[in-house]
């Protein structure tokens, strides 16, 4: 059991706009409350997420209020086994447990950059779907190179018309075409001509009808997969790239472009012929931040994947000590619906 004060310094970051909440130093958590009799706990990163998802009150207490807020994502820094890593990295969210997070791992990088802890360089960590590499580089930029990407569905039809009704928000379809990937998470990448003019709440309010019409059709991912993403992509007018919105598993818009969904966006133009090996992708987010991509095939890997190299900058916002008092009902944080 852990006591009622553990402790658990964390180190806010945002990247491209998109918080995310790092703890580096999670050796005293993990002495105080990790089981010591499962060996899968140090050796591997699915059983630091099994671990978590038992102990789920600490996800809670830093992702939901009143400590933290819906939107922000958490990463967590355990000790690697693997020398020749840095760590091994959980992510989560107001809802659950990520398989990759693209922005998050640029904040860490931050993160442990600003401790004193990395230097310029190339990094590897380990994650829930795979070994991943992080560049950082000389002017603070974090260049991210992905687990491999791959296009499962192209064309996978969806119809919003008994969800919206006759009216859809600005000049977004009611029937949709959209493909299914794979970018570290599971995205339906939806082409749309502009999002200009339309407001979060009705680019929100689409998203979430499309993603819910895809559980009630039944459209999948690999093995099953629910497809907890939907990214809205408008191309842009000057340079090769697109505009996006994409809508997050806990029903909430990444501020940043999203560097799974980049993943998952530059996985799509390769497996389409519309974007070569090696040439530069601006993805830009619905606020304004953008990151840059780019790829090379993958090797034994899904027919057609990438390795997606997204490149962005992270800043820390902020560091603090989170306290836990035993009179206070809400410590470990509250969820509300609407």
């Amino acid at each position: 059991m852990f006591s009622l004060n553990p402790l658990l310094s964390i180190i806010d970051t945002h990247t491209g706009g998109e918080p995310t909440r790092v703890v580096i130093d999670s050796v005293d958590l993990i002495q105080s409350g990790a089981p010591q009799d499962n060996p899968n706990t140090q050796a591997k990163v699915g059983g630091w997420v099994d671990w978590l998802r038992q102990n789920d009150w600490i996800r809670r207490s830093l992702i939901l209020e009143p400590r933290g807020a819906p939107w922000m994502v958490g990463a967590i820094c355990f000790p690697a086994t693997d020398p020749d890593v840095v760590c091994e990295i959980v992510f989560f969210n107001n809802t659950g447990y990520l398989g990759m997070c693209g922005h998050g791992l640029i904040g860490v990088v931050e993160a442990l950059r600003h401790e004193g802890r990395i230097g310029v360089g190339c990094h590897r960590f380990g994650t829930p779907v795979g070994m991943v590499s992080a560049t950082l580089e000389a002017d603070g930029k974090v260049s991210i190179e992905n687990v491999a990407s791959y296009r499962f569905r192209e064309d996978a039809k969806v119809d919003l018309t008994a969800a919206l009704g006759s009216k859809t928000p600005g000049s977004l379809p009611k029937v949709v075409h959209g493909d299914v990937a794979y970018g570290g998470n599971w995205f339906y990448l939806v082409p749309v001509e502009s999002l200009e003019g339309i407001s979060l709440d009705d680019l929100t309010r689409y998203s979430t009808a499309i993603a819910q019409q895809l559980q009630r059709d039944g459209v999948r991912g690999a093995e099953d997969a629910i497809i907890d993403h939907v990214e809205l992509c408008a191309p842009l007018t000057e340079t090769l790239g697109c505009r996006s919105f994409v809508l997050c598993p806990g029903g909430h818009f990444d501020r940043s472009p999203c560097g799974t969904g980049t993943s998952a966006k530059m996985a799509c133009l390769a497996a389409s012929g519309k974007l070569s090996p090696g040439q530069w992708w601006r993805q830009e987010s619905i606020i304004g931040s953008a990151f840059e991509g780019r790829y090379r095939w993958a090797e034994n890997s899904e027919p057609g994947a990438i390795l997606p190299n997204v490149r962005g900058r992270a800043f820390v916002t902020a560091k603090s000590q989170c306290v836990f008092d035993p009179l206070d009902d809400f410590r470990f944080g509250f969820e509300t619906t609407t």
